[in-house]
């Protein structure tokens, strides 16, 4: 059963579909290692990101498991005590998401350095102090990371531009966020991301618009790099029982 070239509208779906159907009949069987990342997408004519998504979402349902260091191997289903969980139709790929972020959040925190006022850097100062008590401790600082993007986007004065921040933190905590995130997120990856928060700050702080919006965007590429990064790369998931 050939591959077949895909298009681009919720690319991540349409490709676990695509593998998952030549898994169901027979092109992969249980204990087969998949193609590598760089492969599969030049069979299907799409990205390497859009491939980890597709790939993840399939961890995530249980076809697949990923072995940091090795690759991605099809599971034998009818082993398996539980199924997996099932990823929501709605959701959005996490890589994407980022890029999305980067494109509107860089144009936030150009406005948040055009408007903020003292007490808007506290709090966008405040944040970044919770994210690096929590990094120190070895806990995702996740509640600070979302303090942060928040406060800038309050910064505006845009309550649009808030609830839109918002949403994409929403988002943030579907099952295939979650699951990158176990293997990337790690304390050098959250020290890394403080720097760059830092840098988004600096650049408010001066009221410097064209920084600020570079600042950010340099951050969302940093982190788009980093979950892109090769699985040999990958840390241990955090639930190694997870699907």
């Amino acid at each position: 059963m050939p591959l077949q070239t895909v298009e681009p509208q919720r690319l991540y779906r349409q490709i676990a579909e695509q593998v998952r159907a030549l898994i169901t009949g027979g092109e992969f069987g249980p204990g087969t290692r998949l193609p590598a990342e760089r492969d599969l997408a030049r069979q299907l004519g799409v990205s390497r990101p859009s491939v980890r998504e597709a790939l993840i979402a399939l961890e995530v349902e249980g076809w697949v498991e990923v072995r940091t260091g090795s690759g991605v191997y099809v599971l034998d289903r009818s082993e398996r005590s539980r199924p997996g969980r099932q990823v929501p139709a709605s959701e959005w790929g996490p890589l994407e998401l980022i890029r999305a972020r980067r494109a509107i959040e860089g144009e936030i925190a150009s406005l948040a350095a055009q408007n903020a006022k003292r007490k808007d850097m506290q709090a966008i100062r405040a944040a970044i102090d919770a994210m690096a008590e929590d990094t120190a401790r070895g806990v995702a600082p996740l509640a600070g990371d979302r303090a942060f993007h928040l406060a800038v986007a309050e910064a505006t004065g845009n309550v649009v531009l808030l609830e839109t921040v918002q949403t994409f933190w929403d988002a943030r905590h579907g099952p295939l966020f979650e699951r990158l995130g176990d293997y990337f997120e790690t304390v050098p990856s959250w020290r890394s991301a403080i720097a760059e928060h830092e840098a988004v700050l600096a650049a408010i702080r001066t009221h410097d618009a064209p920084a600020a919006r570079a600042a950010m965007q340099q951050h969302m590429d940093k982190s788009h790099a980093r979950f892109s990064a090769s699985w040999r790369r990958a840390a241990l998931p955090r639930d190694a029982s997870a699907p």
